[in-house]
């Protein structure tokens, strides 16, 4: 029998995750469920940046995903590109009841290649699928849209828990996928990567995502089940 214990070390990845969209799409609710399983029906926008890191089983490693909330910044136009720097994923969320956040979905896109220094992962969110009796964005509608952005797609509810852990993952799961493909391929990361706290900090340059041509690795759309 070995008598040295296994040395080898499970490799340790830091990606930041970005939540964005219009105020009370229901950001929050999102993180704090699917980070502590915990659903508030009376949150109230706060001001700042809010963050909670996850980790997660990827093929054997171990990756954490730092995922950071605006927190009510949205609603004074204060989302500044420190809020951007580093992230190599991004929720794009809107309410299925409330079309207005569905029509800023392009604006928010635009901020987010604005001020991001590389390809962002991204999955556009339907969220409140709960809340279909008064739904004004279609399904197809939103899958469409993703589609043609290239983007993933999903619709969830943080009241019930449908699709939330599937989205997170889906996002999390495709930064890595692109990765080891890099890795697989001898590309090197970007030297000047902003630090993120411990473990690699990871840049990702591959134009990759989802959409028709390369569906993610789980069922591209959630439904609202």
């Amino acid at each position: 029998m070995d008598a040295y214990p296994d040395e080898e070390k499970t490799e340790d990845y830091l990606f930041k995750v970005v939540l964005i969209g219009d105020s009370a799409v229901g950001k929050s609710n999102l993180l704090s469920r699917f980070a502590r399983n915990e659903f508030y029906p009376n949150s109230k926008s706060t001001i700042g940046v809010e963050f909670q890191t996850q980790k997660l089983d990827i093929n054997g490693k171990e990756v954490k995903a730092q995922i950071w909330d605006t927190a009510g910044q949205e609603r004074f136009r204060a989302v500044t590109s420190a809020y951007y720097r580093g992230a190599v994923g991004a929720l794009l969320v809107y309410d299925i009841s409330r079309r207005q956040t569905f029509e800023s979905v392009g604006k928010w896109l635009n901020e987010l290649h604005t001020h991001s220094d590389m390809n962002v992962v991204t999955i556009l969110i339907g969220n409140k699928s709960d809340l279909n009796d008064v739904r004004e964005v279609p399904t197809g509608e939103g899958k469409a849209l993703a589609e043609a952005q290239g983007l993933f797609f999903m619709e969830t509810s943080a009241l019930d828990s449908s699709n939330v852990s599937l989205a997170f993952q889906t996002v999390v799961k495709e930064i890595y996928n692109i990765l080891s493909r890099k890795v697989m391929s001898g590309d090197s990361l970007k030297k000047d990567a902003p630090s993120m706290g411990s473990g690699k900090t990871v840049v990702l340059q591959d134009g990759s995502q989802g959409g028709s041509d390369n569906p993610p690795p789980e069922p591209k759309s959630g439904g609202c089940c």
